[in-house]
């Protein structure tokens, strides 16, 4: 399948100054147990930046989200990510949004499985969708992410990722909001901290999508996570 062809079913995959790979975005109002802990204060979602700033100030960032969204039940699903993921070296599921459901994580893990040569990381909140141990390929590392910040690290799964007010093991926030060389989120190290943005949630640009005239198309804008700045198109 051509990648161009692939897009028309997918929708497009996100570029983050961040990252030094691609990543792929949801829309964070369909995120199950987020969009609860958005609710709560002393949670990582809560004030949820993918649910603010240019994600609603322009419409056509959110009709992208859900585009993706959509797109879960086609047929062709695998074999179009599979299509635009397969040369990149690094990969990130849900910079926004989460994971569906079993048919959701079933595709990513056989989506992983088509592309050996790719190391992909998946933090997720969705406990109810873990795999079996056993059926994670081994290029792929699930971060379960922790529901409080400051808070224990999740014993559910044996890869986790927290939020902490200080001594996160992340480098991003001391290297201007980058991973540059640290690929610590894709390795076998299995309690990360990240350090926590709340303080300035509100005010950081670095909080906020980019603006439809930085977008390729209505249909494939991209969206940011925390320390993302401006995402591109690809």
């Amino acid at each position: 399948m051509k990648v161009k062809d692939a897009k028309e079913i997918t929708g497009s995959l996100t570029r983050t100054s961040k990252m030094p790979g691609l990543s792929y975005s949801l829309p964070a109002w369909e995120c199950q147990t987020g969009s609860k802990l958005s609710l709560v204060p002393g949670t990582p979602c809560f004030g949820c930046y993918a649910k603010k700033g240019n994600y609603t100030r322009y419409p056509a960032i959110k009709k992208a989200q859900y585009y993706r969204l959509d797109s879960l039940k086609h047929d062709s699903w695998v074999t179009a990510m599979v299509a635009q993921i397969k040369r990149q070296k690094w990969f990130r599921w849900h910079d926004a949004g989460d994971v569906q459901s079993v048919e959701h994580m079933n595709k990513i893990l056989e989506v992983c499985r088509q592309t050996p040569n790719t190391k992909h990381w998946l933090p997720t909140q969705e406990r109810p969708y873990l795999p079996a141990p056993e059926d994670v390929p081994d290029n792929l590392i699930i971060r379960l992410s922790g529901s409080k910040i400051d808070g224990p690290a999740p014993t559910a799964w044996t890869h986790t990722s927290s939020v902490v007010m200080k001594n996160a093991s992340c480098p991003a926030p001391a290297q201007g909001g980058k991973c540059k060389e640290c690929r610590a989120c894709w390795a076998e190290k299995r309690k990360l901290q990240a350090a926590s943005l709340k303080p300035q949630a509100d005010s950081s640009s670095k909080r906020q999508a980019s603006s439809p005239k930085q977008q390729a198309s209505s249909f494939k804008p991209q969206a940011t996570s925390s320390l993302i700045r401006e995402p591109r198109n690809i």
